[in-house]
């Protein structure tokens, strides 16, 4: 199909699926294939073209600095960025040091705030960190950019004329993200010209480093054409683009969101253990696709997850998998290792070498109550389930105890007249006390 523009485009399903007939999807690259595999295409500027770049072409992703850290749908991007990048093509990562100052309107029903230079600033080292870490395991590092190096010196009338003139208003305003705010609170000048600045990048990125190829999600591509169409308006070279779909979960809900928010991939905004449970409690469909989407199982691998999964729902192995990868190809396997043993903790597990901030964490929303200490350590254990959520009453709490279902910091409490200090207490301001398997109640002592 061909837009208005002249940009040859074609759109395809995202299942993955080859759109133009008669093309074979063996005769592609490695990596083209694996990216149809895993159901990454949503459209593509030239098939042909993007197909045929040879090892060693250059692409590029953007990332705006709006934020302290990437949130867990970045991932999609970065993903696809190694994938490219493990089949030969040079990444090149750019911070929208101009581009996120003034705020992209995809997304969006209303203006953003601002940013201060300083906070953006700080914003793209943090970034580029978390992005060193998920290539770390690569051959080939990505190259890192910022766009406001090649826009913070441009006289605004010569990027008038050199960008804005190419890009009529009716070609900006017929983009479905510029249309939809139109359509409700309206849209500044300072927004409708990031699509401008997005294009700007582009053909810069193109006429001074050779990059080919850019990539970003299915929102992002009216941005991407508009860049496309002013390389073909400013004859600046050969350029082709793709985005990959949005991803959301069975009920339409937006990927990395959790019921507090944004899920981050910065550990101290959003745990390691946060981010395991979440991806271990997502529902059987989209556990399957998102191992294809977020993880590099290869294809078969993850067909055999499947096929286990299936036989064994009860058993959650396809989420388990998922949380295995995700945790440990974001925060490494130390982290991974910890949040498996917190998960331990929740359905039972020693307590041992866990901290008690991480204890706190890992029983978040559990019902707890406050007891002086002075009360509490000397007192027969049985005080101490007495009036607790787990025991209304003294006799409540001994059929508790001596039926053996009674634990205190996970161990099981044998003599209901025992003394609390008498028992194990790794942690100085928190009991933890459990009935039966899984129901928990904390204290938090207090002087």
């Amino acid at each position: 199909m061909r837009s208005k523009s002249g940009v040859f485009i074609i759109q395809r399903k995202s299942t993955g699926g080859i759109a133009r007939k008669g093309v074979e999807i063996m005769d592609k690259p490695k990596w083209f294939q694996e990216l149809t595999g895993r159901g990454l295409f949503q459209d593509i500027s030239d098939e042909e073209r993007l197909a045929s770049l040879p090892s060693g072409s250059r692409f590029y992703v953007g990332f705006d600095p709006t934020a302290p850290s990437l949130q867990l749908g970045n991932l999609v991007p970065l993903v696809v960025a190694i994938h490219l990048a493990r089949g030969g093509l040079l990444p090149v990562i750019l911070f929208g040091g101009a581009t996120g100052s003034i705020g992209d309107p995809s997304g969006k029903d209303k203006e953003r705030t601002l940013l201060e230079a300083e906070t953006i600033t700080a914003n793209i080292e943090r970034q580029r960190k978390q992005v060193e870490k998920l290539f770390r395991d690569l051959s080939v590092a990505p190259e890192f950019v910022n766009n406001l190096d090649w826009t913070q010196s441009v006289p605004v009338l010569d990027f008038l004329r050199d960008t804005g003139k190419h890009l009529t208003v009716n070609y900006m305003i017929a983009k479905e993200v510029v249309k939809t705010r139109l359509e409700g609170h309206g849209i500044s000048f300072t927004e409708f010209s990031y699509m401008l600045l997005q294009a700007m990048d582009f053909d810069h990125l193109l006429r001074t480093s050779d990059v080919v190829l850019q990539i970003g999600g299915s929102d992002q591509w009216g941005n991407i054409t508009a860049g496309l169409e002013l390389i073909r308006k400013k004859g600046s070279g050969e350029a082709v683009a793709f985005s990959f779909p949005l991803v959301t979960d069975s009920a339409g809900k937006k990927f990395g969101k959790s019921e507090d928010g944004a899920l981050w991939l910065d550990k101290a905004l959003t745990s390691p253990y946060k981010l395991h449970q979440y991806f271990l409690n997502v529902d059987d469909v989209d556990a399957i696709r998102y191992l294809k989407i977020f993880t590099f199982l290869t294809l078969e691998e993850i067909q055999e997850v499947e096929k286990a999964h299936l036989a064994a729902p009860e058993k959650r192995l396809a989420q388990n998998t998922l949380a295995d990868q995700l945790v440990e190809l974001i925060h490494g396997k130390d982290e991974l290792d910890a949040a498996k043993k917190s998960r331990e903790v929740l359905f039972g597990g020693s307590l041992e070498g866990i901290s008690e901030d991480r204890l706190l964490e890992i029983f978040e929303g559990v019902p707890s109550s406050e007891r002086r200490r002075a009360d509490i350590i000397e007192q027969p254990v049985i005080e101490t389930f007495t009036g607790s959520s787990l025991a209304q009453s003294r006799g409540e709490a001994k059929r508790l105890i001596s039926g053996g279902g009674g634990y205190v910091n996970n161990v099981r409490v044998e003599d209901s007249q025992a003394l609390l200090n008498s028992l194990p207490l790794p942690f100085p301001n928190v009991v933890v006390l459990r009935s039966g398997k899984k129901k928990y109640h904390l204290i938090r002592i207090v002087e």
